[in-house]
């Protein structure tokens, strides 16, 4: 079976020595796969190996289940650029694909040692590998004491007695608790793209705002009004976020992320934004009537105001 596009992938991550490896989705990089990944660094630091950590994309959930849909905590990019700033010496993509699928545990380890080096994977307890996950840690340490290298597990990190990971993220962003969502990723929950045009109500009702692309394969928090930060060429702005189909009109066909930035009044069209998002204010409604709505944007931006003086 041929994986040529799957070696020339680990190739370019390949650092040139031999390397401690861990491997996975790590989709949010939140603070169980920065717990994971602090641990990999120091074991390799303490043998002498690179540190290197292989990204599985896209979900294998899409290859293995056709027409499966996927939604992501962070867009591939913001994947690698988190996992790097944690100081691994290596971070990639393996493409997940049907003949990647089918590769036993064993000739999935051979790829790693033959194209990394890998004398130690690094995983966490419940990891496993290869075909129908056949590659459990207890047969890897197997293949491994065949092929030269080792595994070793690094313990769940938990909050309050619950795994931190993936599901309890998107759970809480489900439940329009950001403040839960920024101590499990350990960074405000962060969207971001271009700025496009859009309807222009909020111009028209003397809020104008940023109508942010959002990729359709994101994760959004619940509907609603929230207090967030906004980047614009590395500056950094005070700015209220309504995410949802705005049902005091016409709903839209699909959200959209709205952001008016306070004392802010530049052409920013094509231009990309990034917004944190900091506290939720309230439920998306539905008002009776205009006047309505634009007396409760009032009361938006007042509460901003004040969120941003309460945490000064």
């Amino acid at each position: 079976m041929s994986v040529t596009l799957a070696r020339e992938s680990l190739s370019r991550i390949a650092p040139g020595r031999d390397a401690a490896v861990t491997i996975g989705k790590f989709d949010g990089v939140h603070r169980g796969h920065q717990h994971l990944v602090s641990h990999l660094i120091e074991r390799a630091h303490a043998e002498g190996l690179a540190s290197v950590v292989v990204v599985l994309y896209p979900n294998p959930s899409t290859v293995l289940r056709p027409g499966t849909a996927v939604s992501y905590l962070t867009s591939l990019e913001e994947r690698l650029q988190l996992l790097r700033r944690l100081g691994v010496d290596s971070a990639g993509i393996i493409p997940f694909t049907s003949e990647l699928a089918q590769l036993s545990a064993s000739d999935f380890a051979s790829l790693l040692v033959e194209e990394l080096s890998m004398r130690l994977l690094y995983v966490g307890p419940d990891f496993a590998l290869g075909r129908r996950r056949e590659g459990t840690v207890g047969v890897l340490r197997k293949i491994g004491g065949e092929m030269g290298f080792r595994v070793e597990t690094a313990e769940l990190l938990a909050r309050d007695g619950e795994k931190v990971g993936s599901s309890a993220v998107r759970q809480a962003l489900a439940d329009g608790d950001v403040e839960e969502v920024a101590r499990l990723l350990g960074r405000p929950f962060t969207l971001g793209g271009p700025v496009v045009a859009g309807a222009h109500r909020g111009a028209g009702l003397g809020f104008p705002t940023a109508n942010i692309a959002i990729g359709l394969d994101r994760v959004l928090p619940a509907f609603g009004v929230y207090v967030t930060r906004a980047f614009i060429r590395e500056n950094e702005y005070l700015s209220c976020t309504n995410i949802g189909v705005r049902p005091t009109f016409d709903s839209e066909p699909r959200p959209t992320v709205e952001a008016f930035i306070l004392d802010f009044d530049d052409d920013i069209y094509g231009q990309d934004i990034r917004i944190d998002l900091l506290h939720r204010l309230r439920d998306e409604l539905r008002f009776d009537s205009v006047d309505d709505l634009v007396t409760q944007m009032h009361r938006d931006i007042a509460d901003t105001r004040e969120y941003f003086r309460a945490q000064a």
